[in-house]
């Protein structure tokens, strides 16, 4: 006859604390996955609500390239969201930064942009006044395109020119239809 011999059961409780290892990773896994695809997500939508605030810094640089007559520069220009003075204490967190702003048509996906043109002088003055602060910086002499590189370095190259070239800050911020926001600044040199 023959006697049984039972078996320990050792395999069983091993198999358990496995299945119990594998479930607490895949519910971390689910968990990354899902945190992942939310910040996939929210980097997306900051880059287009980014991309929708060009549009307002563009709306400024076309004004200000294609502004009829300079001396209109040195008024505010509320139909063009134009301001001519910015005061250096001014940030775009201060409500008074946005004074003159232009709020544009909603785009496809609903941002609301907001821009404004700041000239980067103390006072609504020409920028030559004595009692005026603007930020300028010396131009090149004929700039009306493209330079070849090195063509400044020539030794028979033209001096610089004497009007100075005067700073304007384009700022645009974008409200989304999330409740997010975005601002972007753009300077742009010009000559009086």
């Amino acid at each position: 006859m023959r006697q049984l011999t039972f078996q320990r059961g050792i395999a069983l409780p091993i198999m358990l604390i496995m299945l119990a290892v594998m479930m607490v990773s895949s519910i971390y896994l689910i968990k990354s996955t899902t945190s992942s695809t939310l910040t996939t997500a929210n980097l997306a939508y900051e880059a287009a609500l980014t991309k929708a605030a060009d549009a307002g810094l563009h709306a400024g640089f076309t004004y200000l390239r294609t502004v009829p007559n300079k001396n209109l520069l040195l008024t505010d220009q509320a139909a063009a969201g134009y301001v001519a003075t910015l005061p250096p204490t001014w940030s775009v967190s201060n409500p008074n930064f946005w004074l003159g702003a232009i709020t544009m048509a909603p785009d496809a996906d609903l941002n609301r942009v907001q821009y404004v043109i700041h000239r980067m002088c103390n006072l609504p003055l020409p920028y030559d006044d004595p009692t005026n602060r603007c930020q300028t910086t010396a131009p090149r002499p004929g700039t009306t395109g493209p330079r070849a590189l090195g063509e400044t370095l020539k030794i028979d190259a033209s001096n610089l020119a004497v009007a100075a070239q005067i700073h304007y800050v384009v700022t645009a911020r974008v409200f989304g239809p999330r409740g997010g926001n975005v601002v972007t600044q753009a300077v742009i040199m010009k000559g009086p």
